[in-house]
């Protein structure tokens, strides 16, 4: 939809910001232009509404060179959305998303309606917030009115430059899945400026990483993170994010199991395991010796069929394992025999010894701490320390195995 031809930009003083960019842009896509400050993103994005002249080259949206078009006109076909959103703070909501539909001459009934309808769209009550000024909404709901006024006046193609960076983690979280849901559910064409990598991967349907006025690489999130063309590429998405996908070793079982594990002796009776299963909230038991030799398990259901027989113990209603792993082994390993299986769970042994149990718990807690970048977000700090007051609770329990 949208072609750069040769295009380059050369200012006055001599910088050059673009040299000789040759891309195109895929219609009804979201694509994302990345890369670090100076790189020319913006300088790109703002070609596509002429708010920059090309020094050298042709944009064309959808065949025709818009050097050629009025540019006024062009730009009121263009949604354009900025950092710090813009909203007229002496015009009411309402007013605010119907600038550009008024400047088209939309007659009051199809504004009215638009703008319930896009209210609606980001989940704002028309009734609530239409007659609300720019000062009475949090950040989060003014960059929402932003975007749907970029989307007022139904335009071929939306422009968002870096439209998340001010805002606060947990309102841009819920705005980058907002954008993704309106890009599915309208189909827009949307070019997308950021400088935040888990951002371009979160949202982008194709992305562009520039570095010095030239693209870099182009290509699906996932082709980017599987194949970075160069070392700036692989320095650009972060060694934790690639680690994930192309580990120089694979990693193992250890590192994902969970030793606080709700372990028992085969001699304990049914009662004792009900209350002890009861105490530590789990549905079964793993049966160990004095030695720790993986004997089996025991679940609830095992466990109260022989409640009432007063002498039954747990070796009486513990079955054998079937599938385990041993220590050193791959995680994939683990995974591929859960998921064929169909397991919740799988012991880990050293020998004859249980050491450990892999859970899809466990594993979803290894992989958030591979994919999590080194500035944590406030709020998985607070999940950590749940967790970390949860782990050692559970290390005061473990003595009742004695």
């Amino acid at each position: 939809m949208i072609r750069f031809e040769n295009v380059r930009k050369a200012y006055d003083d001599g910088y050059v910001a673009l040299k000789h960019v040759d891309i195109e842009f895929k219609e009804n896509e979201l694509t994302v232009l990345i890369g670090p400050s100076g790189c020319g993103k913006t300088t790109l994005m703002k070609l596509i509404n002429r708010l920059n002249d090309p020094s050298e080259g042709r944009v064309l949206i959808r065949g025709r060179d818009i050097s050629k078009t009025n540019a006024v006109e062009l730009r009121r076909s263009i949604g354009y959305v900025i950092q710090n959103i813009g909203l007229f703070p002496h015009m009411t909501i309402a007013d605010n998303v119907s600038v550009v539909p008024r400047l088209r001459k939309w007659d009051r009934d199809r504004i009215n309606k638009r703008v319930d309808e896009l209210l609606r769209l980001v989940n704002l009550d028309p009734e609530t917030y239409r007659s609300r000024y720019p000062s009475e909404l949090s950040g989060g709901q003014q960059q929402r009115i932003g975007i749907i006024r970029a989307l007022a006046a139904e335009p071929e193609l939306i422009l968002l430059d870096e439209p998340f960076s001010a805002l606060d983690p947990i309102s841009r979280e819920q705005l980058q899945d907002e954008l993704v849901r309106l890009q599915q559910e309208l189909k827009q064409t949307i070019v997308f400026v950021t400088h935040d990598m888990d951002e371009a991967l979160k949202i982008a349907d194709t992305i562009v990483l520039m570095k010095e006025g030239e693209v870099v690489q182009m290509g699906r999130p996932e082709q980017i993170l599987r194949h970075p063309s160069n070392d700036f590429v692989k320095s650009f998405i972060g060694e934790k994010r690639l680690q994930v996908e192309t580990p120089d070793e694979p990693y193992t079982v250890e590192e994902a199991m969970t030793e606080n594990t709700v372990t028992a002796y085969p001699t304990r009776g049914l009662a004792e395991a009900i209350k002890l299963m009861k105490k530590r909230r789990v549905d079964s038991l793993i049966i160990v010796d004095r030695s720790s030799k993986l004997l089996g398990y025991a679940s609830i259901f095992r466990v109260l069929d022989r409640y009432r027989e007063e002498h039954a113990t747990l070796a009486d209603v513990m079955r054998p394992f079937l599938h385990f792993v041993e220590a050193g082994s791959p995680l994939t390993t683990a995974i591929t025999l859960m998921n064929e299986q169909e397991l919740p769970y799988i012991p880990v042994t050293k020998g004859e010894s249980f050491v450990g149990l892999i859970t899809k718990g466990s594993i979803v807690r290894h992989l958030a701490e591979v994919y999590t970048p080194p500035e944590i977000d406030p709020e998985l700090e607070g999940i950590a320390a749940d967790e970390s007051e949860i782990n050692d609770n559970l290390q005061e329990e473990k003595g009742d195995e004695e």
